[in-house]
């Protein structure tokens, strides 16, 4: 193993074991570790501005740091800290937990992500890359299998893929096609501005990934690609 952010177990690729990328062991502890030690300092830091408060009459939430400053020390501290380690530690496993996992293999394409999986066969992946900080597969008719956040090392990623004779791009060999989607305009269908007025709403919202993927998914059925990029949707017709 090497000290890279991202780790790929390769299994001897040309006999048809798989290539696993995924953060090592030693990295995903090394985070749950710092976010449990955010969470201690953070809650120590709670229970020193409790005790502050009660000091200030004039200052506000006066109950909670009272009840707070009522708990005697060292039992105070010592909770504190415990307490705010085991957010911070429950919260650290929860962002291991969401990361994508890519295992490749010569037969298909496998992407875990919070413990559910999906297999894409060898026969439909036409090409694999990095778009930003995404991972997008493509198929024969250039349409996107797949578009998933991937944090893991691209170089790994491209190892993992050529080694069982993928074909790899450094960029989406498609970039130049994509356009800027102007609501209403005369080049796309009244069914898909709907699709990208609808995907426009998502955008603002944080945690609509689930929907922004299923309307993603509508207008590829629509015979387009779209990508995002700063709020603002972007797209191209499939060439197959």
């Amino acid at each position: 193993m090497t000290g890279d952010p991202a780790v790929a177990k390769e299994l001897n690729p040309k006999s048809g074991e798989s290539t696993e990328v995924s953060e090592p062991l030693w990295g995903q502890a090394l985070v749950c570790l710092v976010f449990a030690l955010l969470g201690a300092g953070l809650l120590w830091l709670v229970k020193v501005l409790a005790k502050w408060v009660v000091t200030l009459p004039w200052a506000p939430m006066q109950g909670p740091a009272k009840l707070v400053s009522s708990i005697p020390e060292p039992g105070l501290t010592i909770g504190a800290i415990a307490l705010g380690g085991l957010i911070g530690l429950i919260a650290g496993i929860l962002v291991k937990f969401s990361e994508l996992s890519v295992t490749v293999s010569g037969t298909a394409v496998l992407l875990t992500r919070k413990g559910e999986s999906k297999e894409y066969p060898r026969g439909d992946v036409a090409m694999a890359f990095r778009d930003g900080k995404q991972l997008v597969l493509l198929g024969h008719g250039t349409e996107e299998l797949a578009r998933e956040d991937c944090d893991q090392d691209r170089q790994r990623l491209a190892d993992a893929f050529t080694g069982h004779g993928y074909a790899w791009a450094e960029e989406d060999p498609h970039k130049a096609e994509f356009q800027l989607w102007v609501a209403d305009s005369s080049q796309l269908p009244a069914q898909a501005h709907a699709l990208f007025k609808a995907r426009q709403a998502f955008l603002k919202k944080p945690g609509s990934q689930d929907e922004l993927q299923e309307l993603r998914r509508d207008l590829q059925r629509l015979g387009l690609v779209v990508r995002d990029r700063n709020k603002s949707q972007y797209w191209r017709r499939l060439n197959g």
